[in-house]
């Protein structure tokens, strides 16, 4: 399902980080990062060539949301991975974007994260 496909992984949890980017690995996708701070979150959503996104919602003492933008703005769809959100807030401000709260199993991030590449190349 994910197989070819660039992902950029946003997770400031070193352990966290290996495990999610195994699974991507084991799906067949192109890790880009993982990174672990907003700096270089926004860097990578700027500039980097990636498919989707995966993006832990607290780096450290910061929030995720300007990398989110960013990847708003340029169209690249993404899902935030997290166990400090605020769900209603999140809908408000980016209807329409998964939420997969932590410790949830890879395997339900990973299913989102195709079923969100498979809706967008039907669109």
């Amino acid at each position: 399902m994910l197989t070819g496909r660039k992902i950029l992984l946003v997770e400031d949890e070193a352990f966290i980080a290996m495990d999610l980017e195994h699974q991507l690995t084991d799906q067949g996708a192109i890790v880009v990062g993982p990174v672990a701070t907003l700096r270089k979150a926004e860097d990578a959503a700027r500039h980097a060539e990636i498919d989707a996104a995966i993006l832990d919602i607290m780096l450290g003492r910061d929030e995720v949301f300007p990398a989110a933008d960013i990847l708003r703005d340029r169209g690249v769809p993404f899902l935030f991975h997290s166990a400090h959100a605020e769900l209603d807030r999140i809908e408000r401000a980016y209807p329409g974007v998964g939420l997969v709260q932590k410790p949830g199993g890879p395997n339900e991030l990973m299913r989102r994260l195709a079923a969100l590449l498979d809706a967008r190349a039907a669109a």
